[in-house]
């Protein structure tokens, strides 16, 4: 067979695809009759109940004379509210994503010895295997980053003379590694399918050892290495602000699924960056900034709150952008009436907006925050409240930022590894079974037809 065929979607498959697509589609109203939690959901979109952590959560409720009502959201890493993280280490100028990590790891807020310490650590692991990136990442680059990494994970199997010993010492050794090395693998990854697909220029600079990981991101990225405080800054908070979601994202229960089968850490890592490459988890904040860039062409006056909230009204009704009748950015499966990293992420983006001279661009953005819960609680049945989600504001920053699209969602893949390891430590810690849902069969038992006589 020619290589190319391989790609080629001939009759035969049409066909046969048709005959699985006949075999494979369930009755969506099997799932009520039978009592299904569809998505570990219930039809009031609360997820069911399949683990304990004690790594992060997420509350969008409060109870009020014995209800249970909407409430402003909190999202709690080890028991602290990630806004006083992100108030405690910018009030004193830090960098917060080394220490975030440390918490979610160790369950404590290092003390300025430890965090110096650990930081240390991470920056010795800052080094990938001799010749990785020649022989690795420069050969076959592959226009999804996300593949990438992953492969790059699977292959850092084979130079780890452990990689199959799940005791905690060397998974968190292992884990350790690969939140250092994450930054490398992606951006270099990123470098070389840009020269040899876009014919741009190879940039492969050294991380240094004296920068933080945002920082070290914004000098292996960019051509001269440059950037401004602010930046850097910024891309520190978002790294914290997608480091950890509450366990139940499904990125994190796929750690825990793969990990309790008791394979190897490289092979969890790489399910879970599968997981966080589909666009319904990790792929939401791009899909803002193509939406808001068709906006911005169709709408003649940003300011104009009308001609704003008709093109919201289309959006719903399929009649723009890419006609799948959502705001990108607002709504949550969560949340109902604030995303606490929104919340957070805002003021520093505005003040981002205010260096980069794009303050109407964000005004647009903040009229669209204000108008898109109305509109949609006039359009459709709400069951909770809707408000904008961190994506919202994610990918117009990483835009300021010069980022390109290819790294959006392996920017949150660099943040979230710490988040996974933590998982992942914790399923082999605490849990000795291996994690096996129960699906209800809806097959009949058939007699067999000898081939002849089908």
């Amino acid at each position: 067979m020619d290589y190319n065929t391989y790609s080629a979607i001939t009759p035969e498959i049409e066909r046969l695809a048709l005959l699985s697509e006949k075999a494979s589609v369930i009755d969506p109203e099997l799932y009520t009759r039978y009592d299904v939690k569809r998505g570990l959901r219930d039809n009031n979109g609360k997820g069911v109940l399949t683990g304990l952590t004690n790594i992060s959560d997420v509350r969008a409720t409060e109870i009020i004379d014995g209800k249970t009502v909407p409430a402003h959201g909190k999202l709690l890493y080890r028991g602290y509210d990630v806004r006083d993280l992100v108030i405690g280490f910018t009030k004193e100028g830090r960098f917060g994503y080394e220490e975030v990590a440390y918490l979610l790891l160790f369950n404590k807020l290092p003390t300025a010895g430890e965090l110096a310490e650990f930081t240390e650590m991470l920056a010795n692991y800052r080094s990938l295997p001799t010749h990785f990136v020649r022989d690795i990442i420069m050969k076959a680059p592959s226009k999804d980053m996300m593949n990438t990494l992953a492969r790059s994970v699977l292959t850092l199997y084979s130079y780890d003379d452990h990689a199959d010993d799940t005791s905690l010492p060397n998974v968190l050794r292992q884990c350790l590694e690969l939140i250092s090395l994450f930054p490398l693998l992606s951006i270099y990854g990123y470098q070389a399918y840009n020269h040899y697909h876009n014919g741009d220029s190879l940039y492969v600079h050294a991380p240094r050892p004296e920068l933080s990981t945002a920082e070290n991101i914004l000098h292996i990225l960019r051509p001269d290495s440059s950037y401004t405080p602010l930046e850097a800054k910024l891309l520190d908070i978002a790294l914290v602000l997608h480091m950890e979601h509450g366990g139940g994202n499904n990125s994190s229960f796929t750690t825990h699924v793969v990990t309790s089968s008791m394979t190897d850490t490289y092979s969890v890592i790489a399910a879970a960056i599968g997981s966080l490459k589909g666009p319904r988890h990790g792929g939401a904040n791009l899909k803002v900034v193509k939406m808001f860039d068709t906006m911005m062409e169709e709408i003649k006056d940003w300011t104009d709150e009308d001609e704003v909230g008709n093109y919201l009204r289309r959006l719903l009704h399929k009649d723009a952008f890419d006609h799948a009748g959502l705001i990108y950015g607002v709504g949550h499966a969560i949340y109902s009436k604030s995303d606490p990293r929104a919340e957070i992420f805002r003021g520093f983006v505005q003040s981002l907006s205010e260096e980069k001279g794009l303050e109407k661009e964000f005004a647009l953005y903040s009229l669209v925050e204000r108008l898109a819960p109305k509109i949609i609680a006039e359009e459709r049945q709400m069951y909770k409240g809707v408000s904008i989600n961190v994506d919202f504001y994610s990918g117009f920053a990483y835009k300021m930022l010069n980022l390109p699209t290819e790294l959006y969602t392996p920017i949150f893949a660099i943040a979230r590894i710490v988040g996974w390891s933590a998982h992942r430590l914790e399923e082999l810690a605490t849990c000795g079974k291996i994690i096996r849902p129960a699906y209800k069969t809806l097959c009949t038992e058939q007699n067999y037809i000898d081939i002849a006589d089908r």
